[in-house]
């Protein structure tokens, strides 16, 4: 089992609306999934409840894909977007898609500023090896800023 797991944090996001806009988030999640090649098997979204003063709620939601998952949560109060990208790469890698969906989702909300990270995840004997030896492979060496 091999991996990629991309995460971004964005902050400053100019396309405001779309920190608030539940059907247009997933819409363009998917759109963008499907533009990268993945495929969508399955989506939930949950728009949290408008704060006292009027705020609108943020968003947290995710795409199921038959390669692994895309979770996105907005915070419009801060003006802010986490993306969270995981793709295996059994039977072929996937990298190549994760990123390309990474950079359409990012460049969508158009931020000021953006923190990329990237995880390498896997291991080369197999998972089972390392469950059945009882080892914890607990290290951050796979860790990569993006």
């Amino acid at each position: 089992m091999k991996g990629l797991h991309l995460t971004a944090d964005l902050a400053g996001c100019a396309r405001h609306a779309l920190l608030t806009d539940g059907d247009a988030l997933a819409w363009l999640a998917r759109g963008a999934a499907r533009g990268a090649g993945l495929s969508v098997v399955g989506e939930h979204w949950h728009r949290f409840p408008d704060a006292a003063d009027g705020q609108p709620g943020g968003i947290t939601g995710m795409l199921l894909l038959a390669e692994s998952h895309v979770a996105l949560h907005t915070w419009p109060e801060l003006g802010a977007v986490t993306l969270d990208v995981y793709v295996c790469n059994y039977g072929g890698d996937n990298s190549e898609k994760a990123r390309g969906l990474m950079a359409a989702l990012v460049a969508a909300f158009e931020p000021a500023s953006a923190s990329h990270q990237a995880l390498h995840r896997g291991m080369d004997h197999g998972i089972e090896d390392g469950i059945a030896s009882g080892r914890d492979d607990a290290s951050t060496s796979g860790v990569q800023a993006a």
